[in-house]
């Protein structure tokens, strides 16, 4: 077993590629991942995955698509229930921490350009 701590920002200072989602923990089945966000991503869900937006740096709003917009500022975490249909937004570079099951794919039910499968571990 390997026990060590996680510093966000020596793993943010690792990869600049946006929208390209890095494991850097795993617990109980679910994975934490950093990403590096800016512009709009696609509208997409997860039938069956909870998804957690944690804001590390910057500002991201999320879309939902029969709600408010959710907007996260650093420090701030939004969960989004499975299901629901969603489109992170960021006006500028936004560092975000993202807990979810080891199953989920960034962009859902939909496969587009952006779709990342196999994930790069940090």
């Amino acid at each position: 077993m390997i026990v060590e701590k996680v510093n966000l920002s020596e793993k943010f200072s690792q990869f600049n590629k946006l929208w390209s989602p890095k494991v850097v923990a795993e617990l109980n089945g679910q994975q934490v991942k950093l990403a590096k966000l800016k512009g709009e991503f696609i509208w997409h869900s997860h039938e069956q995955e909870d998804e957690l937006f944690l804001v590390v740096t910057g500002s991201l709003t999320i879309k939902l698509r029969d709600e408010e917009d959710v907007v996260l500022n650093e420090g701030e975490f939004f969960v989004v229930p499975r299901g629901v249909e969603h489109l992170p937004v960021a006006e500028d570079e936004v560092n975000v921490l993202l807990f979810e099951p080891a199953s989920t794919v960034n962009t859902g039910e939909i496969e587009s350009e952006r779709t990342v499968r196999d994930l790069e571990r940090l």
